[in-house]
């Protein structure tokens, strides 16, 4: 607006003037929102037990069991008696005993969220001021 005001001073110019106003608009306006969200999960359990056993024994026995008898008669008598007994034995025992037990456990999780907000709003505005009056008639459209 201008310091000069034709109203004030009782002097309007000699013209029959009016102004007018005049708009035109236009106005988008988009909100988007997004949500994601995205989940893993991984798990792996093993036990083991493990058992081993050998055994292994050997035995042997051997018995033996005599009598011997001798007898002689001459001018001099001789006489023998034996008895006699034999045994053997042999033994072996082997044992071999082996045991394990054990357990493994992995896990592993993922997750990931995401949330976006999206704002994006178009103005297009016009704006102008009508001008009635005098000789000539101006519009801004």
């Amino acid at each position: 607006m201008s310091d000069y005001d034709p109203g004030y001073d009782g002097h309007d110019g000699g013209h029959d003037v009016d102004y007018g106003h005049y708009e035109a608009g236009q106005e988008h306006g988009a909100l988007d929102q997004l949500h994601q969200a995205q989940g893993s999960e991984s798990d792996y359990d093993k036990q083991y037990g493990v058992y081993e056993a050998d055994h292994h024994a050997a035995e042997s026995t051997d018995f033996s069991q005599g009598h011997h008898v001798e007898y002689d008669q001459a001018p001099a008598v001789h006489y023998e008696s034996d008895d006699y007994t034999n045994y053997s034995h042999d033994a072996t025992e082997d044992d071999h005993v082996f045991a394990a037990e054990g357990s493994e456990h992995a896990h592993q999780a993922d997750y990931s969220e995401l949330d976006a907000l999206r704002e994006r709003f178009d103005t297009a505005f016009v704006e102008g001021t009508e001008y009635h009056g005098g000789e000539a008639e101006i519009a801004a459209k």
